[in-house]
């Protein structure tokens, strides 16, 4: 496929025209709702260059991001939010800016302020992938932000079933994903619903995970951890759920045995609803009982706080699709409080997050709760 077709096939998925080939996209789940893979559907099997792409023709490449050290906060300093060029939200607003210009701003709102990049078992050739989409946020002055989301047995056969087939196999995409990175400064959130659905019990009363699986997740979220680290500029943060799911000193336990005490930190609220006053007190419980590590804040779409509903009951009303909900605070470093790492945008406002509250399927764009988000927006 020449570099045109490749070019127009991502711009027609990402505005809808042409469905996305990949072998079943994850769904929602009560913590998050996956990504639409459209974009990696076309990806360019080039090797990744060794240094930021240049942008526009003879337009130079941004320079490289200062220097960093473990210890330091990763987000301060780039940019947070990053303009995706194929992104649903961006070409939707450029489409409509002449012919509609309140409905263009509205998708602005969602497309300046960025979101992560999802890697799974989506991902085509996950080292190439990866080294190209960090040379995209690279080129405009942002931090890679991507969040990994392929441990084995994932989502515990639920809407987001799927994952690494093997042990061995998650090893060695996990290597592949670090490697693509390489020296380049980024930061990867690990792992969402990980730690959340450990020990979870199925609706048939048997436990999602035998305790040999549950030692295996644990055993590879820290090979995961120390992999990512070693690099030397990868800032890792392993997801921690939010407030309605574990205690403190249960989630504390977890993040331990996955390897807490060599990440950078934990991050909370991924893909979920909670308001953020209410996750930096669950966060600072966590940090005094995992040694001070910081954390970070999912607002892509908290901006109203959760909806009603009976959380103890697994009440899906709480978590896929809720309507009347707001995006929440773009994404910053400037938290006022040292703990607090930054508030990132780690779910894309407007992909759906499954098949629930007249919602399409987990990661497709939908338009009309997109726009939604952004009318409800504070700012």
């Amino acid at each position: 496929m020449t570099t045109k077709a490749i070019s127009l096939t991502a711009l027609m998925l990402a505005i809808g025209c042409v469905a996305p080939v990949q072998s079943g996209p994850p769904a929602a789940t009560p913590a998050t709702g996956a990504p639409e893979a459209a974009a990696a559907g076309s990806a360019p099997m080039a090797e990744a260059p060794a240094k930021p792409a240049a942008g526009k023709p003879g337009e130079p490449a941004a320079p490289p991001l200062p220097p960093w050290k473990h210890g330091e906060n990763i987000f301060a300093g780039p940019k947070l939010g990053w303009v995706d060029p194929y992104g649903p939200a961006h070409l939707k607003s450029k489409l409509a800016s002449k012919t509609d210009p309140p409905t263009s701003a509205l998708f602005a709102k969602i497309a300046d302020n960025g979101g992560a990049e999802w890697i799974g078992d989506w991902t085509p050739n996950v080292k190439n992938w990866v080294g190209r989409r960090a040379d995209a946020f690279l080129k405009t002055g942002a931090l890679p932000l991507f969040l990994s989301y392929n441990i084995p047995k994932r989502d515990c056969g639920q809407y987001s079933a799927g994952g690494a087939g093997a042990a061995d196999k998650y090893k060695e995409w996990i290597t592949a994903f670090a490697t693509g990175i390489g020296e380049r400064r980024a930061a990867v959130v690990l792992e969402p619903d990980s730690l959340g659905l450990l020990t979870k019990v199925s609706a048939d009363g048997k436990p999602c995970l035998s305790e040999a699986d549950q030692k295996e997740r644990l055993g590879l979220l820290r090979f995961a951890v120390h992999t990512f680290e070693a690099q030397g500029n990868i800032a890792v943060y392993i997801d921690a759920g939010h407030s309605g799911w574990l205690k403190p000193a249960e989630d504390a336990k977890r993040l331990k045995e996955a390897g807490i005490d060599e990440a950078d930190g934990f991050a909370l609220n991924v893909s979920n609803y909670k308001a953020t006053s209410t996750e930096i007190n669950y966060g600072k419980a966590i940090s005094k009982l995992v040694g001070g590590k910081h954390f970070v804040i999912d607002t892509s779409r908290n901006g109203n706080g959760p909806p009603k509903c009976d959380e103890a009951a697994d009440d899906e009303k709480c978590w896929c699709n809720p309507p009347g909900r707001a995006l929440g605070s773009p994404p910053t470093a400037s938290t006022a409080d040292p703990l607090i790492d930054a508030y990132l945008w780690l779910k894309k406002p407007g992909e759906s997050d499954g098949q629930c509250n007249g919602g399409p399927k987990a990661g497709v764009f939908w338009q009309e709760r997109a726009l939604e988000l952004a009318r409800n927006a504070k700012f």
